[in-house]
């Protein structure tokens, strides 16, 4: 009997091959309440490789600040132009986009509310679990008050800060592993 080692991919290439129908990269139909964007990023490896077989995951509120799911029970309009989830696969460089909005603020633990955020998903070769970390705005006062943002130490903060880079464009950069690791959260 001999013994073959299985490729470390935990999601590709399958998901290139026959899964496509899994992404959703525009999270925004015509009519959509509030500011669209596109988000664009790259994941990168420890060593500053693109990783080429990740799959991405975002969920967020509507611009009125209420999720698409029966446990949110705001008294906050739903957008039926705004489903609040997406999913797409990095390319053969490493980079992943989205079309969505600027969402809403949250109530959070306290009920305080939260700076507007994307809750990100990453699952890539070599990740046996589900990374989750969070996605912030550079230019968005209520930054300095997210009581989830001020747990993580000041100098690792800028790991989950996206970046403005046209009025309507945002860059997000997830490094997966090494000295500029992104922040992920034990959830």
């Amino acid at each position: 009997m001999s013994l073959q080692t299985t490729a470390s991919q935990t999601v590709g290439p399958y998901l290139h091959i026959g899964l496509t129908w899994l992404v959703t990269d525009s999270l925004v139909a015509p009519g959509v309440a509030g500011d669209p964007i596109t988000l664009e990023g790259r994941i990168t490896d420890g060593d500053g490789s693109p990783v080429t077989d990740a799959l991405v995951e975002i969920w967020q509120a509507n611009a009125a600040g209420k999720y698409r799911h029966p446990a949110d029970r705001q008294e906050r309009p739903l957008d039926p132009a705004f489903d609040g989830f997406g999913r797409v696969a990095t390319n053969a460089r490493g980079e992943f986009a989205f079309k969505t909005i600027v969402p809403g603020r949250v109530p959070g633990p306290d009920r305080k509310l939260q700076a507007p955020h994307l809750a990100v998903g990453v699952l890539a070769r070599g990740v046996l679990t589900r990374l989750i970390t969070r996605l912030y705005f550079e230019d968005e006062p209520s930054n300095a008050e997210d009581e989830i943002l001020s747990i993580v130490p000041a100098e690792r903060r800028p790991t989950l800060i996206a970046k403005r880079i046209e009025p309507d464009r945002y860059r997000f950069d997830i490094v997966l592993q090494g000295k500029s690791e992104t922040v992920f959260f034990d959830v």
